[in-house]
């Protein structure tokens, strides 16, 4: 949905993005000792089914996940 804006069950184009923050209420995952650490996560939502996907949106964001959690699932 992100890249073709196109609800992959429904296939409809009436898809909402969803911005984060970094805070203790919003879309965000955990990437060091500290709420400010976090990375944020982007939801788009198909408003015609109601499907939802999330995106890392900054692959630099990728790349510290990558990091700060490889190490713990080996």
């Amino acid at each position: 949905m992100k890249n073709t804006n196109t609800c992959p069950k429904c296939h409809s184009n009436e898809i909402v993005r969803i911005p984060s923050f970094v805070g203790a209420s919003g879309n965000n995952i955990k990437a060091g000792i500290t709420v400010f650490s976090s990375v944020t996560v982007t939801r788009y939502l198909c408003t015609s089914c109601g499907y939802t996907e999330e995106w890392i949106d900054d692959p630099a964001d990728v790349e510290t996940l990558k990091k700060y959690y490889s190490w713990k699932n080996n």
